[in-house]
């Protein structure tokens, strides 16, 4: 397989990285080193995917290009779809020209987000109850009159990873209409920063922010039998795993504990799983409804 990489900042670099040979060409009109300005300049015989890291407004019309000439795409998140008519426009087209397009959330090949969905689907807390997630970065300041700093905001940017997550650890898709805003903030930027939002059905409650001074991710889900707390990405040093075993009628549980440690390797294990699509024919399409819908959800809500 042989990759371009639209988009040679923080995220094409680390594409770069991981495809090593594979990819033949770099394109980004603002970055010196990159091989190309205009990704209509490579020549269309010389690859068979590309991976678009760019920024979501300019996405749509790049995916639309390379279905239409038989390249397969891998988008990193988000891919912003204008509706269900649009998203069935894409589908239609990677038929037509037997090729995919896949939208990348590279957490889910998180180590420890692994071994938490290993856990669950084998009974490993009971019947859930209730869980947080919990997703933040500092960046305010850094999104301040960019590209981010539009519409929803970190819910976007960030929100989408706990949003995503939950088909992917529950194993069902659930109706985009239960997503609820309970609160959002602009306290250092002109769009959303800071956001709490919840889906009530399965008693979930969610927060994103670029207002936290040191970077935090967090799941904790509870049930019958146990619960976990996944605390960390191994993007920034060691990951920790709890599970605990509740002790009836009470007490303190009996508790294993799982740590993750050393290099990022989800962006490999997306590439791996990207190919591995390819080879099954096998689109995003179901996330991409899902995630279009559950954004539209929030949106009407914050009237944007």
């Amino acid at each position: 397989m042989r990759y371009i990489i639209i988009g040679y900042g923080n995220i094409g670099k680390k594409r770069h990285n991981i495809l090593g040979k594979k990819c033949v060409a770099t394109v980004d009109p603002y970055v010196d080193d990159a091989d190309y300005k205009d990704y209509q300049d490579v020549p269309l015989n010389q690859f068979d995917a590309a991976v678009l890291s760019i920024p979501p407004d300019i996405k749509m019309d790049l995916v639309k290009y390379l279905l239409s000439n038989k390249k397969h795409v891998l988008a990193e998140k988000p891919l912003r779809f204008r509706d269900k008519k649009e998203l069935d426009e894409i589908r239609s087209l990677a038929k037509k020209n037997n090729v995919i397009w896949y939208t990348s959330y590279n957490h889910r090949f998180e180590p420890l987000i692994l071994k938490l969905k290993e856990i669950m689907e084998n009974d490993g807390i009971g019947d859930f109850y209730f869980g947080k997630f919990t997703y933040g970065f500092g960046t305010a300041q850094n999104n301040v009159g960019t590209w981010r700093d539009i519409d929803l905001g970190v819910i976007e940017e960030v929100g989408c990873h706990l949003i995503n997550m939950v088909p992917y650890l529950f194993n069902k898709y659930p109706e985009p209409e239960g997503f609820k805003i309970i609160n959002v903030n602009n306290f250092e930027i002109n769009s959303i920063d800071n956001c709490w939002f919840s889906y009530l059905e399965n008693h979930l409650m969610f927060h994103c922010t670029w207002d936290a001074w040191k970077n935090v991710f967090e799941i904790e889900l509870f049930g019958s039998k146990g619960s976990l707390h996944l605390y960390g990405l191994r993007k920034w040093g060691e990951s920790k795993l709890y599970h605990r075993l509740r002790v009836f009628p009470s007490g303190v549980p009996k508790e294993k504990v799982f740590t993750s440690s050393g290099p990022d390797v989800t962006w490999e294990k997306d590439v791996e799983f990207f190919e591995g699509s390819i080879s099954k024919g096998k689109t995003s399409y179901d996330d991409d409804l899902y995630m279009l819908n559950s954004m539209n959800t929030l949106s009407q809500q914050l009237g944007i």
